[in-house]
């Protein structure tokens, strides 16, 4: 009994395969996966892509004289913010020696109403008719305006003036007829100022219009219009 099988039988001369109850076989695809419709791979030469010699060596010339002049730079950034900060530096300390003389100064100029002063004590302490203590007392006043005019600073006169809140500050209102009304009548103390501006302002009086006179009333009768008990 024959028995029929599918065997494949190879042709060695012709390099085929065949199958027995089978379609033939279609021949593979070629590689086109690597560019070449052969199949066969595709050898890149790196040595041929890359850039020449002359190029690379200019590129790096060229990175290296930018790193330069970017240290360049960054030098003398830092060579001016040093320079920036001695300068902020030596400005503030001479304000600060500025100031300083100007106290000294200041205080230099007080020392000869100090001296008047403690004369002025030293002759209280005498005794006497006090005489000497009040001219050494208006000696020490003179000097001290003196003083103050030597700075700038005078006193502003507010007796008889209107008053003027910028020069002014009210801390008692007076009934006068003597006086217009808002006329400041007397000082607490004495108003300053340094050129046009205001140092300390005077502390006064104002004077205000006195009540109107009430209307006189008849004999018995009192100011509800009752008539006096007989």
């Amino acid at each position: 009994m024959s028995k029929h099988k599918d065997e494949k039988h190879r042709h060695h001369g012709s390099g085929a395969e065949w199958s027995l109850g089978h379609d033939e076989p279609k021949p593979a695809a070629p590689d086109t996966a690597s560019g070449d419709p052969t199949g066969q791979p595709i050898e890149l030469n790196l040595d041929d892509m890359a850039p020449p010699v002359s190029d690379v060596t200019a590129l790096r010339e060229e990175i290296a004289g930018k790193d330069k002049e970017i240290g360049e730079l960054k030098d003398k950034y830092l060579r001016a913010l040093a320079d920036t900060e001695n300068i902020r530096k030596r400005m503030r300390q001479q304000s600060e020696d500025t100031v300083r003389l100007q106290r000294e100064n200041l205080l230099r100029d007080l020392l000869p109403i100090t001296d008047n002063l403690e004369r002025a004590v030293e002759a209280a302490r005498g005794g006497g008719n006090g005489k000497p203590i009040v001219e050494g007392v208006e000696m020490v006043l003179r000097a001290l305006l003196d003083f103050l005019r030597t700075h700038g600073v005078v006193p502003r006169e507010s007796v008889g003036q209107p008053f003027d809140p910028q020069f002014h500050e009210a801390v008692d209102h007076v009934e006068s007829s003597q006086h217009p009304p808002n006329t400041v009548i007397s000082e607490f103390h004495r108003g300053y100022q340094v050129g046009e501006r205001v140092l300390r302002p005077a502390r006064v009086a104002v004077a205000k219009a006195p009540p109107a006179n009430e209307p006189s009333r008849k004999n018995g009768e009192d100011g509800g219009g009752n008539i006096e008990n007989q």
